[in-house]
């Protein structure tokens, strides 16, 4: 009976001390909650300032933030990595910044990017890649800035600084952070990313502006905070466009497929077929919506990369305004070799 006392009695001391633990954590994390206000003025650096044409070129990437590589699964879809290890961190951000300086376009639009991780060994991913780009003018939006994440227990995330990163060969006037509305109930607000829109203008010669939009759309969400994101979108690119007449580039990871889009149209036999939302047809029905039908953007990251076993589909594009016009567009297949995404290239011609 003696003993009986004493492993419930230290059972009970466990279970009060991870308890306290657990308090602990949440207390920390709601009290350093990032929380960024509706909008946002931006820094950009760089000296790049060249003069606007008709003709520009655009390369959108969700580079997983150099922890995604083909070796790569991850936790939270059912893998086991939280973290890559050194070695991988570095070869797949040494990859992404040679395909960048190799492959330039006008106007490159990256997403997780991280300024200061534990998943990235401390490296400024944003600046790294800017000096690898230089004259380029670079600009970040934080979008998920964590003091600990203490998922998976056994090896946590810890503290994570990341979000978009924007290059360009010319000078914005200006350089805004929209925060989309919506966020997952509390605790799961404190831990989870905070969706924005970086918004950058151009001025051109016809008194109009060119509207850069660098995205990123919620995920693990069931929908209810993309319908939210997508209704917020719609109102803010029809006034830039039916009101003040502007040239609108939205681009990046949408973490939904585009209009009329099959989602499992990479499918192969003995497969996982994921869920995925696909954009409704109506949804700024003269726009356009620019994607490569032939490569696929995104793989599932279960497990790691597999050309057969791995499932793949498009949530990586482009929404141009009707008075842009698409030129040319080239998903590029880079067997995901450094992220759970591939990089899309576009063309386009600004029309008088």
């Amino acid at each position: 009976m003696q003993l009986l006392f004493k492993i419930i009695r230290a059972f009970l001391i466990l279970a009060l001390a991870a308890g306290l633990v657990v308090a602990g954590l949440l207390l920390h994390a709601t009290y350093t909650n990032y929380t960024p206000p509706p909008t946002e003025s931006l820094d950009t650096q760089g000296s790049a300032n060249d003069t606007l044409s008709n003709e520009l070129s655009f390369l959108i990437w969700n580079i997983g933030y150099a922890g995604l590589g083909k070796e790569s699964d991850f936790f939270y879809d059912g893998g086991k990595m939280s973290i890559p290890t050194r070695e991988m961190s570095q070869k797949n951000l040494q990859g992404v910044t040679q395909f960048l300086t190799q492959n330039k376009a006008d106007f490159v639009l990256l997403q997780e990017v991280d300024i200061k991780s534990r998943r990235g060994y401390g490296v400024n991913q944003v600046e790294h890649i800017g000096k690898a780009l230089a004259p380029y003018n670079t600009t970040f939006a934080t979008n998920y800035k964590v003091a600990f994440v203490p998922q998976p227990f056994t090896n946590p995330m810890g503290g994570v600084h990341g979000g978009l990163a924007s290059y360009s060969r010319f000078k914005p006037s200006s350089s805004m952070r929209y925060q989309l509305p919506g966020s997952f109930e509390w605790p799961l607000s404190v831990y989870f990313l905070d969706r924005c829109l970086l918004v950058q203008r151009y001025p051109l010669s016809n008194g109009k502006e060119l509207v850069v939009v660098n995205t990123h759309h919620s995920a693990y969400d069931g929908g209810k905070l993309k319908k939210h994101e997508m209704e917020f979108i719609q109102k803010l690119y029809q006034e830039e466009y039916d009101k003040k007449g502007n040239y609108i580039v939205v681009g990046g990871d949408w973490n939904q497929c585009p209009p009329h889009f099959q989602p499992d149209k990479f499918w192969k036999t003995g497969m996982n077929k994921p869920a995925q939302m696909t954009i409704e047809p109506d949804f700024l029905p003269q726009w356009l919506w620019v994607y490569d039908p032939k490569v696929a953007t995104n793989r599932e990251v279960t497990a790691p990369y597999s050309p057969d076993k791995s499932f793949t589909t498009v949530i990586d594009f482009y929404l141009i305004s009707p008075n842009v016009e698409l030129l040319e567009v080239k998903g590029i297949d880079v067997g995901f070799e450094y992220s759970d995404h591939q990089p899309v290239y576009m063309k386009v011609k600004l029309k008088p």
